[in-house]
């Protein structure tokens, strides 16, 4: 569910607005550009030397981290067998997709809420609240916040901001397949509540009592990113202290690999499953659809100093913006990716020299994944010393919790000094231009990390990390 995934539609022109509408609002690429440039190179961060938040209260920082992924719910565990250049990705065996022109996916298998979740919420609830719960109490165990320490927080100043491009889709499916089947009649009662895309937020805070900040960002792939901006926001503004933010989707569905299918987005690689994810190779033939959480615990410094907590890694910043352009398909002239990358920095207090690591969206479609590092070239104009990686290229494309995933793995690398490789780099393309650390790990010092994530509708989130520092 991104604007960078469409290889080819029969006919784009029905996703295009009406050329009349379309025209009295936005100037035609070039014209947008010269319009605006003044505004960039104002708010350029090679412009002027950069000055980064210095008050305590404004600095957000990472404390703990939780996930639900094919490799499993342990943050270590996941970053590991990522390190190691492993595929999550295999045959679909949850449905039978038996029919389907593809037949596999990033599955998650075996999940167990482990006392996270009752007994008897745990059989209502969609998937998504379900990877929502266990992912979030994770993260805050990880953040030194198990049930008793909870009790020491103001849980008014808390808040949960966990989005979702989906929301509750297998509950909506099933309720749609009982309609059919047997009639309103048998519709759950539970199908209103656990179908909608903020219910995997408004639960976890029902768990927890955080009575703080509580709503849902859909921006389809890039629903994380812009969670965790929105979430950051909170805290520098003065309404929290303290912020869940991530996100997750359970869309391994029928339905959804149906839709996909319809749109030509999906790699169609059943004779082999874990080669199929290839960013940036010539022979690429689409994304694999995936599922997952990935979950971040959000804090200002003054409350993490004040508590103790550890610091994994500060959130420098982020933007988001949108293309304005096209239903699922890209500007071709990347004006607003790069734009956001620009704004992100901006945000961040960083100059473009200063950023060594890209954690890059890169979902082996054959439009997407280039006109990605065309906007990066124009913001970065020496990649020399520049490595970007791709996530998905072993886990597949989670859709609204890929940036939650790809913001673990970046922050992972920064503590470790470790980078994940990028798989199945067989027939790379000559025009990428930067390290893609292809097929093996590579150890490097990050300085700053940035990770872009961007969904259809022409949503762009791009999001800024480093190494904490006091």
């Amino acid at each position: 569910m991104e604007a960078q995934h469409i290889i080819q539609l029969k006919n784009p022109s029905l996703f295009l607005f009406p050329k009349s509408s379309f025209s009295t609002t936005v100037k035609s690429p070039a014209r947008l550009s010269r319009r605006f440039r003044h505004v960039l190179l104002a708010s350029h961060p090679s412009a002027a030397a950069p000055k980064r938040e210095k008050d305590a209260k404004k600095r957000v920082v990472i404390t703990g981290m939780g996930l639900v992924s094919v490799f499993g719910n342990d943050v270590d565990t996941y970053y590991d067998r990522l390190v190691a250049g492993e595929s999550g990705i295999s045959l679909i065996d949850k449905f039978d997709a038996s029919k389907f022109p593809t037949r596999f996916g990033g599955q998650i298998r075996g999940f167990k809420s482990n006392g996270y979740i009752d007994a008897k919420n745990d059989s209502r609830l969609d998937d998504s609240q379900r990877y929502c719960l266990v992912a979030g109490k994770k993260a805050l165990e990880d953040a030194g916040l198990g049930s008793h320490e909870l009790l020491k927080i103001d849980r008014e100043r808390a808040g949960v901001l966990v989005g979702s491009g989906g929301g509750g889709v297998s509950v909506f499916s099933d309720a749609v397949r009982c309609l059919t089947e047997r009639g309103y009649r048998k519709i759950t009662p539970f199908f209103a509540p656990y179908s909608l895309t903020n219910m995997a937020s408004a639960v976890l805070a029902m768990h927890l009592g955080f009575m703080g900040p509580n709503y849902n960002v859909s921006a389809a792939c890039a629903t994380a990113n812009a969670s965790f901006c929105a979430a950051a926001n909170h805290i520098r503004l003065g309404n929290a202290d303290l912020m869940i933010s991530g996100g997750v989707d359970a869309g391994l569905i029928p339905v959804e690999l149906g839709g996909f299918v319809a749109c030509k987005a999906l790699s169609r690689r059943n004779h082999d499953p874990q080669t199929a994810c290839r960013p940036w190779d010539k022979e690429r033939d689409g994304f694999v659809l995936s599922e997952g959480a990935g979950v971040l615990v959000m804090e200002s410094l003054e409350h993490a100093m004040k508590r103790g907590a550890p610091i994994l890694a500060e959130f420098l910043g982020g933007a988001v913006n949108c293309d304005a352009y096209h239903v699922t398909n890209p500007r071709p002239d990347g004006f607003s990716v790069s734009s956001c990358i620009q704004r992100s920095l901006v945000d961040a207090g960083v100059s473009t020299e200063e950023v060594n690591y890209i954690n890059a969206h890169a979902t082996s479609t054959i439009i997407g994944d280039l006109a990605e590092v065309n906007a990066l070239k124009k913001v970065f104009k020496n990649t020399k010393g520049i490595k970007m990686n791709a996530t998905k290229s072993m886990i597949g494309h989670s859709m609204g919790a890929a940036g939650g995933l790809e913001a673990i793995a970046t922050i992972k690398a920064i503590q470790t000094g470790w980078l994940h490789p990028t798989i199945n780099q067989f027939n790379p393309e000559p025009a990428v231009e930067f390290d893609t650390v292809a097929n093996r790990k590579q150890q490097h010092e990050i300085n700053v990390a940035i990770s872009n994530s961007f969904g259809f509708g022409g949503q762009n989130s791009v999001i800024a990390f480093s190494a904490f520092k006091p």
